[in-house]
């Protein structure tokens, strides 16, 4: 393995053998030597399940990679075998530093242990000795902060208890690597943003293994991804495109066989450059934001069932100002443009501004317009939607505009045409922004109180 990989994996399988009753497990036990003997034929009494079936990647030296998937994908197998708790039945894995993995709630606690000795006991099995565990001891206790019921069994635990303690041991057993197994869904907000805040100090040095059902977190730590499917990788790379094949997967297992969801073609090589376009542009002489914006619509990538396709993207500005710009905080109009090839009885257009990073920063659709006032359209009819709204000030970057055209309700609808990157915004700007949206404040002042 090179020396600036961190876990390498080779052609990794796991193989179960299930049975349909203990009878069957006992002759699989018996029957296979009594045939060697008297020489007949073998017989198989188990059939086989490939929780993951012939894995191959390998994960850099301070590189931070997500790991998505349906339930029973096999990513929590993947990672156990990471980890060294299971065994793959062929392949093999090699990996360079500590580890520290958060997997399953509990895992690794006695529950009949209190939280103080559970502490020990997983820093030890982490390769502490019990002079660092005890230099450590104070902080681990202070950052899970469950007080008076660090002394109690972890039986008594909550979950949310239970992943404070776990979250606070791996946080301080200086790990290379660290692994996280959908862990902090279960986390009040507060910790969850203790634990954000460590897994982004600990990515400067370390190497990051991160498995989440939220696509948007995911894109947000991960630059790159891997996508797993009934045991096997079905992608893997930067974590957007990796997202939107998850996504567009997803969406076809919902729909079934009642829709069929093909790609949009989209000019390929435009696409490529629209990905490599740097986001440092040059900042505005105004001291605003300045935003221009561009039609995407040729080389949007996504889906579509046939049935309905958008036309036209376009952002128009209400208020007085330089066409084609934009600097945040004035009004604007979004206008969606769609033609239907079949006919639609409740139709929904809508749209999601996001960053680089895939993020949803705000949007809008016509789902309560759709709902109180149904708007039927007939195959080869154009219809539109409007969006007015105060254009919110960005922070430099470039930033794409989802657009979709649906048919139905909240509770049962279809996604006719899913364009990701239908339109694209330059922001320029030379005023520092805090968040990722900027709001035009009205007033801002500072004056001395007089209270008695």
């Amino acid at each position: 393995m090179s020396s600036d990989v961190a876990i390498s994996v080779t052609n990794l399988s796991k193989c179960y053998e299930i049975y349909d009753n203990p009878s069957e497990r006992l002759k699989q036990f018996i029957m296979p030597r009594v045939r060697r003997v008297l020489g007949g034929v073998h017989k198989q009494y188990f059939r086989e399940f490939h929780a993951i079936k012939d894995v191959s990647f390998e994960i850099k030296k301070g590189e931070t990679v997500g790991i998505i998937g349906r339930n029973g994908s096999g990513k929590s197998t993947l990672l156990q075998i990471i980890c060294g708790t299971l065994s793959p039945t062929s392949g093999s894995v090699q990996t360079h530093g500590r580890i520290a993995a958060l997997l399953e709630l509990g895992s690794g606690f006695n529950p009949e242990f209190t939280g103080c000795e559970n502490v020990y006991m997983n820093a030890t099995v982490l390769g502490l000795s019990k002079e660092e565990i005890d230099r450590r001891f104070v902080d681990i206790i202070a950052f899970a902060d469950i007080g008076d019921f660090i002394d109690q069994p972890v039986k008594t635990y909550s979950s949310g208890m239970m992943l404070r303690l776990a979250f606070a041991v791996i946080a301080h057993v200086d790990a290379d690597i660290l692994i996280v197994d959908e862990a902090l869904s279960v986390g009040d907000a507060v910790f969850t943003q203790k634990c954000m805040r460590f897994i982004r100090s600990f990515q400067k040095q370390g190497t990051l293994l991160f498995v989440s059902h939220d696509i948007g977190t995911v894109q947000n730590l991960c630059k790159s991804s891997i996508w797993l499917g009934q045991g096997e990788v079905k992608k893997i790379g930067a974590s957007k495109s990796v997202a939107e094949a998850y996504l567009q997967y997803t969406m076809q297992e919902i729909y079934g066989e009642e829709q069929q969801l093909t790609p949009t073609s989209a000019d390929l090589a435009g696409a490529q450059s629209l990905e490599s376009e740097s986001t440092e542009l040059t900042p505005a002489i105004a001291y605003e934001t300045e935003m221009s914006m561009q039609d995407n619509l040729t080389k949007a990538t996504g889906w579509k069932t046939g049935s309905a396709e958008i036309v036209m993207v376009r952002l128009e500005r209400l208020s007085p100002g330089k066409d084609g710009v934009f600097e945040g905080g004035e009004k604007v109009r979004m206008v969606i443009e769609a033609l239907a090839h079949h006919d639609l009885f409740s139709p929904i257009l809508g749209f999601i501004v996001k960053d680089r990073l895939g993020q949803d920063l705000f949007g809008e659709n016509t789902l309560a317009f759709s709902a109180s006032t149904p708007t039927p359209v007939m195959a080869g009819q154009k219809f539109k939607a409007k969006f007015d709204f105060r254009l919110p000030m960005l922070p430099n970057g470039q930033y794409v505009v989802m657009a979709s055209v649906a048919d139905g309700d909240l509770y049962n609808n279809t996604q006719h045409h899913y364009l990701h990157d239908a339109y694209v915004i330059n922001v320029s700007s030379s005023k520092v922004r805090w968040g990722l949206v900027g709001l035009p404040f009205e007033r801002i002042s500072l004056e001395l109180c007089h209270d008695q």
